[in-house]
């Protein structure tokens, strides 16, 4: 294969923010540049061999060694590790049986476990806070009360309790938390959570938090049983609420104690409660967090007087209102505020509202308006965006709006400040949009678009098998020309980055997009059109059968060769020399291609024509060196087998005799090339080694080999020691009918080897 140079490529360095102007984004380029915790590291080991270092009980259950122990702090990072990664089941929530783990801080978010086996594992332990968020439905809300009232020191001292989402049975009509009296922080979010729970919740000693939005509560009156020690009260989206809004304030009015008040809403339901509450001076007068956005009728006139009057207020959620938008936002100190006026008050919604759908696709869409045109890099936001992703992978809204807000935060050379890990992140993020919403193509559009980031493309991780299935598929969609070159360039990068044997599991793919490349070479050549989408295409075709026989007989098959002489006669060298990389010809790009194709040994004869011959043999003279030496390839595969030629010797002779002719006039092998020629082995040399009645064969093997040792000694001589290839170098080196010049080339590989590689574990074999 070869790759290309490109010397107006930007260096892959990492241009940091400005810690002046960003101290946000200085932070996580720090954070996610670093590398991951000693603790974290083990701890992601362990989780991943967790079935082999524990034991199984007769109920099939795990069991960690009897010896480990594990302090609180690691044993809640384990847990919370373990939840995140989706590794918590009933069979791996049991190594928290016993005293082995001790456990305060409870995250079980999302699990699948049962009422049993969640008892069992975490209701002996001294837990103060339990994140049961969105548990699946085989543990519900009364089953975890039930288990946590098990333990009398955790009804004293449970301290945090949050069910957002968690299940409760159409049976069960009464939530009892009424046991767990040393509660001081409950959230009931999105739960069948009635009037009659709020009322038996408010009389819980020590609540101060409490969050019942999207419940089914009617009537909040209920909290006036808390009044003097509620603090704050999260209650947005309260669609069952049956309260007149007078009777709804004069609730909250008595709330004196409250810092926090959340009523913010759907703008679809256009409330205009909060209208109605910032007209009222005589309330909440100790408040420093007030969310409202979504509210109707929401004017900057109004939320600055109540503002104004209220000095210690610390946040205001202005998000989807006409509010936020006046000079006095920006000039009040200390005031945070969600909202779509400017990148900060995105920023502060993106993160506030990071659970919410419904504000996370608003905020979305002011940063995707805001960004549209962005020439500052912002990993802080581009972090957000992440995060909202992975908690809304279902959303179409969500994913497609933040897919372009990914496109507009990496674009051009915005993604060289973006530390990989990050990158690497929304990528991955990207592809499972894409297998969430197979059938939306916009959505698909974004994904394709963002590849085409060459840091992204070259420097990032992420599955690339996958990436190249989806390419190559898009590729075959007929789409406008712009969508198409941009997929046949990904093409040609990712086929290069794929193994040989990820490249064999692309059947149909490969089949289709080789089809495909060949259909568009065609056209263009007929159109006599050689720009960059004709291009990328060659490469592609050529990048694709590189180490693959069976692109290679699709090429074949698809009349690739008579295409592609086609082109050679339509196109003069000078045209094509004259593009985007100056020193290349296209005749360059054709014969590596078809250096790829001789080496498939059973398709040798069908290139032994005169048509192919008549090309390779006048390119083999070609002023420019990587043609010339690309041409010399082609020959001394194709001549090394004598098969073909049955009827043609003579012109085979001729062909080796002109080989050796003319390597004997290039340039030193450590001679400079415009492109870079690289191998991912060694191996397809070795026949052509070994070959000592055709030395102009063995010339240009031995030439090519000490051209890239030349240049890339580190990887190119520690090639030659795995692949056994020393002892093929010294044979030629000894043999005493071998070419003066082949064993010249053979001992200067040798003796750079010896250079580079002195200290080499495994020594030279000569």
């Amino acid at each position: 294969m070869v790759h290309f140079l490109h010397p107006g490529l930007s260096p892959r360095t990492l241009v940091p923010p400005d810690a002046q102007k960003d101290a946000l984004g200085c932070c996580v380029v720090q954070e996610e540049a670093s590398p991951y915790t000693l603790v974290n590291i083990c701890l992601n080991v362990l989780i991943a061999n967790l079935e082999k270092l524990c034991s199984e009980r007769s109920d099939g259950t795990l069991c960690l060694p009897d010896h480990w122990n594990f302090p609180q702090e690691v044993a809640d990072r384990f847990l919370g590790v373990m939840t995140w990664q989706g590794k918590l089941t009933d069979r791996t929530a049991s190594i928290f049986q016993g005293n082995q783990m001790k456990l305060k801080l409870v995250n079980i978010q999302k699990a699948k476990i049962s009422a049993a086996a969640f008892t069992k594992a975490f209701c002996h332990h001294r837990v103060i806070e339990l994140d049961a968020t969105a548990v699946h439905t085989d543990l519900a809300i009364p089953d975890i009360i039930s288990g946590l009232c098990s333990n009398s020191w955790i009804q004293q001292n449970l301290r945090c309790l949050l069910l957002n989402s968690a299940s409760v049975p159409r049976d069960s009509r009464l939530l009892f938390f009424g046991q767990l009296t040393g509660l001081r922080i409950l959230s009931v979010f999105n739960v069948c959570f009635h009037s009659e729970d709020l009322a038996n919740v408010a009389q819980l000693p020590k609540l101060e938090s409490l969050d019942i939005s999207n419940t089914l509560v009617t009537n909040i009156s209920a909290l006036l049983m808390c009044k003097d020690r509620l603090k704050s009260l999260t209650m947005h989206y309260l669609k069952c609420l049956t309260m007149t809004k007078p009777q709804i304030l004069s609730v909250i009015r008595e709330l004196k104690c409250l810092l926090h008040l959340d009523i913010s809403d759907h703008r679809q339901l256009k409330s205009d409660l909060a209208f109605h509450l910032l007209q009222q001076k005589d309330i909440l007068p100790h408040i420093v967090s007030l969310d409202i956005s979504g509210g109707s009728c929401v004017t900057d006139g109004a939320v600055e007087l109540f503002i104004r009057q209220r000095p210690a207020m610390q946040f205001v959620g202005l998000l989807a209102t006409d509010a936020g938008y006046s000079d006095f936002f920006t000039a009040k100190q200390g005031l945070r505020v969600a909202g779509g006026a400017n990148m900060s008050q995105i920023s502060e919604a993106l993160s506030r509202y990071r659970n919410r759908s419904c504000f996370m696709k608003e905020a979305l869409y002011r940063l995707f308006t805001e960004t549209f045109s962005m020439q500052v890099t912002m990993p802080a936001i581009l972090k957000l965006v992440a995060v909202g992703m992975r908690n809304h992978p279902l959303d179409l809204p969500v994913q497609f709006t933040a897919s372009a807000c990914a496109l507009n935060l990496t674009r051009q050379g915005l993604a060289r400040g973006m530390p990989v890990r990050l990158l690497s992140e929304v990528t991955c993020l990207l592809f499972k949009a894409l297998k969430n919403f197979p059938h939306y193509q916009q959505l698909q559009k974004n994904c394709l678009l963002s590849l085409t980031n060459s840091r992204i493309l070259v420097d990032v991780p992420f599955d690339r098998f996958d990436a190249a299935k989806f390419v190559m598929r898009w590729l075959c969609k007929h789409e406008n020309p712009k969508m198409q070159t941009m997929a046949v360039s990904i093409t040609s990068i990712l086929a290069l980055q794929l193994s040989p044997e990820q490249t064999a599991q692309l059947q149909e793919e490969l089949l289709m997009a080789v089809k495909e490349l060949l259909a568009i070479v065609k056209q263009k050549t007929t159109e006599n059109l050689d720009d960059v989408t004709l291009l990328f295409t060659l490469k592609a075709l050529w990048n694709l059968t590189d180490e693959s026989p069976a692109a290679c007989s699709h090429f074949m098959e698809n009349q690739g060769l008579a295409i592609f002489i086609k082109v050679l006669e339509t196109f003069s060298e000078s045209a094509i020399q004259s593009k985007v990389l100056g020193l290349w010809a296209f005749c360059h790009l054709l014969t590596n291609r078809r250096n790829n194709i001789a080496e498939v040994r059973e398709l040798s004869s069908k290139l032994v024509t005169e048509d192919v011959l008549k090309h390779i043999s006048s390119l083999l003279h070609s002023k420019e060196m990587e043609v010339s030496y690309l041409a010399a390839g082609i020959i001394a595969h194709l001549t090394s087998d004598k098969q073909p030629w049955m009827s043609q010797d003579l012109q085979r002779t001729a062909l080796l005799q002109d080989l050796y002719a003319t390597i004997q006039n290039w340039p030193s092998s450590s001679c400079k090339m415009t492109a870079l020629v690289t191998y991912r082995s060694f191996k397809a040399f070795f026949p052509l080694l070994g070959n000592f009645s055709q030395p102009a064969v063995q010339l240009w093997a031995l030439w090519a080999m000490y051209h890239v040792c030349s240049k890339n000694p580190s990887k190119y001589c520690k090639m030659l020691v795995e692949e056994e290839g020393l002892q093929l170098l010294c044979d030629i080196q000894d043999h005493s009918k071998a070419d003066p010049q082949t064993q010249q080339i053979a001992t200067s590989i040798l003796d750079d080897f010896r250079m580079h590689f002195m200290n080499y574990q495994r020594p030279p074999l000569c």
